[in-house]
């Protein structure tokens, strides 16, 4: 059973959730939800599930039961790319920027539906927020370390203004000094301008940025806590025995 904590207005509910392949759910009875500005990650083992249920919370697999209301509205059918338009934005665990294309055109494919004058703005708007890309704005993808390509891939979700950005796995490869960066201040800072889902193998690392957490076991959610409440869980137990 959830445990009781202070959650803030959600921007992402979802209750009842089924998803998988063919006919056969992956996952289920899934409830989820993500408060404005806050970050919530899901743990869990190895083939839990956490990549099914992004799947269908970006449209890229079909809902087999449940609900899915983002910013009040029920989003439960809709495809990927109406979801994007909602606000739904996803940053992949690889392939997540164009190594040929520098700095600044990466941001800029962020907005490509943008007016110009517009594009511009929120172009040294997401360089505000990460301003370590407006010293390297000229530079080509090709040349960024992993840990500057995932910091690109996070400005540039926010040329979209999403209500919600979903990630997965950013940590995945990365050496353990860029990976706590990443988690540390690279996160925290896409939650200043929008809600935060955070899928991530490095849980405790993970919990340490997040205001809640879900555990995910056999595809189904074993335990909802704060994450202050679930650092101080056994989770190698849990993974184990959810």
């Amino acid at each position: 059973m959830p445990e009781l904590g202070e959650r803030v207005t959600p921007v992402l509910t979802v209750e009842g959730l089924a998803a998988g392949y063919g006919r056969v759910p992956v996952v289920s009875h899934v409830d989820v939800q993500v408060g404005i500005g806050e970050i919530v990650c899901i743990v869990g083992p190895n083939g839990a599930g956490k990549s099914t249920l992004l799947k269908a919370l970006t449209g890229n697999l079909p809902v087999m039961a449940g609900t899915y209301v983002l910013g009040g509205k029920l989003v439960t059918r809709l495809s990927a790319d109406a979801l994007a338009r909602r606000g739904v934005a996803y940053i992949p665990q690889v392939n997540d920027t164009f190594d040929t294309l520098t700095v600044e055109e990466n941001l800029a494919i962020g907005g490509y539906l943008l007016p110009r004058k517009q594009l511009k703005a929120r172009v040294e708007q997401s360089m505000e927020t990460f301003p370590q890309l407006k010293e390297m704005r000229t530079r080509r993808g090709m040349k960024l370390s992993g840990g500057e390509r995932k910091m690109l891939a996070m400005a540039r979700v926010l040329l979209t203004t999403p209500q919600l950005v979903i990630l997965d796995e950013p940590t995945a490869g990365l050496s353990p000094q860029v990976a706590n960066q990443v988690l540390a201040e690279y996160v925290p800072k896409l939650s200043s301008r929008a809600a935060v889902m955070l899928v991530e193998q490095r849980a405790l690392e993970a919990l340490e940025v997040s205001a809640w957490g879900y555990v995910m076991v056999s595809g189904h959610i074993a335990r909802s806590a704060s994450a202050q409440a679930l650092r101080q869980t056994d989770l190698a137990e849990l993974f184990l025995g959810g």
